[in-house]
């Protein structure tokens, strides 16, 4: 299965904006992941419906949208997905997780189901029929920069086992959380194929995004 890239949005300088997209597109950047959080269900608020709808202006790279959202179900059309988008849903941010997947997949656009470190994979059988894909988080959902936990990433083979149990192991698995250079492949190993790419690999300081990307394609395989 290809190894997808997803640069991690809220990395992205806004003053050099149209310059990262542009290399973005210029490496084949598969996806562009956009955290949309509304500091109820993180204590952090990041990125609105008003910059994703400018983002698909700006370029034809498909969205990753990654909704950190309380009651995700009353608020997905809000985004307008777009046929060819992922869209992620937070298990634990909703009551209603199942209309919350359906929701997606009325606009057209692929279900993603979100589960947070702690939460184990079995909650995924009930929806099992919606999803196409899973989105494991490493880190507990809110900062960039946070460490990996480990227990989350030999999860990856849990949910990778599961999907095959259902017959669905051609669904991909993203991944999101200090996804470095270091821990990356081991996550890649476990069975993620999306990796979500931020401040430990693309968006490096010390390294032009070109050569970054070029070096964490070679590292993940």
């Amino acid at each position: 299965m290809k190894t997808m890239l997803a640069p991690s949005m809220m990395c992205a300088p806004i003053d050099k904006l149209a310059l990262v997209l542009d290399t973005f597109e210029k490496c084949g950047i598969e996806y562009l992941h956009v955290d949309v959080m509304d500091g109820v269900f993180v204590p952090n608020l990041m990125l609105g419906t008003d910059y994703v709808k400018q983002l698909r202006k700006l370029s034809r790279i498909p969205l990753d949208i990654h909704l950190m959202i309380t009651q995700p179900e009353k608020k997905i059309s809000w985004f307008a997905p777009q046929p060819g988008e992922f869209v992620s849903v937070h298990y634990e941010s909703t009551h209603d997780f199942r209309g919350a997947l359906e929701a997606v997949k009325a606009c057209g656009a692929k279900a993603m189901a979100a589960i947070n470190p702690p939460t184990a994979p079995y909650v995924l059988e009930p929806v099992m029929d919606l999803l196409d894909g899973v989105l494991v988080m490493t880190v507990n959902p809110g900062f960039a920069g946070q460490k990996a936990v480990p227990q989350a990433i030999t999860k990856i083979a849990e949910v990778r086992a599961l999907l095959k149990e259902y017959g669905k192991d051609d669904l991909p698995i993203e991944v999101d959380g200090n996804c470095s250079f270091e821990k990356a492949p081991e996550m890649r190993k476990q069975g993620a194929n999306i990796i979500v790419c931020g401040s430990s690999s693309v968006f490096v300081k010390d390294r032009p995004m070109e050569e970054a990307i070029a070096a964490f394609r070679e590292a993940v395989g």
